[in-house]
C-alpha cells in the first residue's frame, strides 16, 4: 500500500526555528490525533507512524471486519464486502487496517489542523525564548535597534527575538537609532498573556561588570574578583577588586596600560567616570579609599549605626563630596556606611551650625547646603558663590543673601 506523506501540504513548519525535528513529529502527532478524536469521537485504533530520518507520517486505521449489516461503529468496525475490496482474501474477524489520506479530514478539518499545529509551534517557540532568557538573566547581549519609541526601545537579537531597552534602563546620554548596534545586559525575564518579555539594561550594576570581564582577561579567568559595584550611569562609578595573586595589581590590570582597558570601557558608558580601587577588609582604609582622590586626616566608625564621620582639610571637602555629590554618595553605597565629612582645622575659628539659621534662612536652603556637605557658617563661607551655584538648585540672588546674613552673625 503506497505511503502519502502527510508533511507535504505542511512544508512551512518543517524547518520552524528552534524546534528540533524529533519535537516537531511529537507535535504533529499530537495534533492529528487532536483532529483524529474530533471527527471520529476516538483515536483508539489509529496507529500514527512518525519517521524523523524521512520527515513524513502515516496515519492507519484499524477495523474489525463483521458480516454484511451488522456494523454496529463504523469507527471500529468494517463490513466484509467493503474489506474485499480493499484485499480479496479478507475474512470475518480478521482485522484490516487503511491509510488515512489527507484529503480524508475534509477541507474544513485541515484548516483547523493547520491552525492548532501553528498555535503549538508558537507556544513552543515562546516557552523556548522564555527559557533561553531566563538562564541568561545577568549576562551581555549585542542586538540591533530595530525601533525607538518615546519610552523604550525594540531591539533584536541575532534570531530576530524581540527585546525591550526602556528608557529607563538607558544611560541619560544614549542616543541609538534604526540600525544601530547596542549593548546591554539581560536584566529580567517575564512571561504576560503568554508572550515573553525580556528587558534590557544599560544602568545596571552588572553591565559594567560584564564589560570589565569583556575587557580585562584577569577578570574573566578569576584572577581577580569584583567585589562590589555602585553607579550612577553615565555620572561615575565606583569598583572595589580583588586578587589573591599577590603578583598581580588588581587597579593596574583594570585599568590598563596608559589606561587602554578602562578607556573601552568608558566610551561604551558615554564618558562614565570610573573609580576603580584595591577592597580591603579594613573599613577605615576601605572608606579612605572610596573616597579618592581625596586625601583623609581622620575617621570615626559608628559600627551600630553603620556611619562614619570622615575629617579632612578645608580643601579636601570639595573633593570628596564631589560634583553633584556624586563621590561621596557612592562611597557610601560601596562601604555600606553613611559618611558625613567634617573640616579638620587647627584654626580655633569661631563656627556655628547651620540650623542655628533656621529662623532666618528657610528650612529648604538648609537642606540644600546640608546635601554638599556644608553643615556649619564655616563650610558655607570656604565655597566660593559660583561653587555654590554649580552644586546646589540654588539661585544666585539667594546665596548671596544667605552669604551675607552668615557674615554679619560671625562678625
Amino acid at each position: 500500500m503506497d505511503s502519502t506523506n502527510l508533511l507535504d501540504s505542511f512544508s512551512e513548519f518543517k524547518e520552524f526555528k528552534n524546534i528540533d525535528r524529533v519535537t516537531m513529529m511529537k507535535i504533529l502527532e499530537d495534533v492529528f490525533r487532536s483532529a483524529l478524536t474530533k471527527k471520529y469521537l476516538s483515536d483508539e485504533n489509529f496507529d500514527i507512524i512518525v519517521n524523523v530520518d524521512r520527515g513524513d507520517l502515516e496515519i492507519w486505521r484499524n477495523r474489525e471486519i463483521v458480516a454484511d449489516g451488522e456494523v454496529e461503529d463504523e469507527n471500529f468496525q468494517i463490513a466484509i464486502a467493503d474489506a474485499k475490496r480493499i484485499e480479496e482474501d479478507f475474512e470475518i474477524g480478521e482485522e484490516v487496517s487503511e491509510e488515512m489520506k489527507l484529503e480524508d479530514f475534509g477541507r474544513r478539518n485541515i484548516l483547523s489542523i493547520r491552525q492548532n499545529l501553528a498555535s503549538k509551534i508558537m507556544d513552543l517557540e515562546k516557552d523556548d525564548i522564555y527559557k533561553k532568557y531566563k538562564d541568561r538573566v545577568g549576562d551581555i547581549i549585542t542586538g540591533e535597534v530595530y525601533q525607538v519609541w518615546r519610552k523604550e526601545m525594540l531591539v533584536l537579537d541575532d534570531d530576530d527575538n524581540e527585546l525591550i531597552l526602556p528608557k529607563s534602563e538607558q544611560i541619560r546620554s544614549d542616543y541609538f537609532k534604526k540600525g544601530d548596534s547596542v549593548r546591554a545586559v539581560v536584566a529580567k525575564v517575564d512571561m504576560q498573556n503568554n508572550n515573553p518579555v525580556i528587558i534590557l539594561s544599560r544602568t545596571a550594576p552588572e553591565f559594567l561588570e560584564r564589560l570589565f570581564e569583556l575587557e580585562v582577561p584577569e577578570v574573566f579567568d578569576g584572577l581577580i574578583t569584583i567585589k562590589n559595584i555602585v553607579r550612577e550611569p553615565g555620572e561615575r562609578a565606583k569598583v572595589a577588586v580583588e586578587s589573591y595573586d599577590d603578583r598581580i595589581d588588581p587597579v593596574g590590570a583594570c585599568v590598563g596600560m596608559k589606561g587602554a582597558r578602562i578607556h573601552s570601557i568608558v566610551r561604551e558608558l558615554k564618558n562614565e567616570n570610573i573609580d576603580v580601587i584595591n577592597y580591603t577588609t579594613n573599613n577605615q582604609l576601605y572608606i579612605s579609599r572610596a573616597l579618592s582622590p581625596a586625601k583623609i586626616v581622620s575617621i570615626t566608625l559608628n559600627e551600630e549605626d553603620k556611619k562614619a564621620d570622615v575629617f579632612l582639610k578645608p580643601d579636601q571637602v570639595s573633593l570628596a563630596i564631589g560634583r553633584g555629590g556624586f563621590n561621596i554618595r557612592l562611597a557610601s553605597k560601596l562601604c555600606g556606611y553613611e559618611i558625613n565629612v567634617y573640616r579638620d582645622s587647627d584654626k580655633d575659628d569661631e563656627d556655628v551650625d547651620l540650623e542655628e539659621f533656621a529662623d532666618e534662612i528657610d528650612s529648604w536652603i538648609l537642606d540644600e547646603l546640608k546635601a554638599i556637605g556644608c553643615d556649619s557658617a564655616r563650610s558655607v563661607l570656604d565655597l566660593s558663590i559660583e561653587d555654590l551655584v554649580k552644586r546646589t538648585d540654588l539661585e544666585e540672588e539667594t546665596i548671596k543673601e544667605v552669604l551675607k546674613i552668615i557674615r554679619e552673625e560671625l562678625s
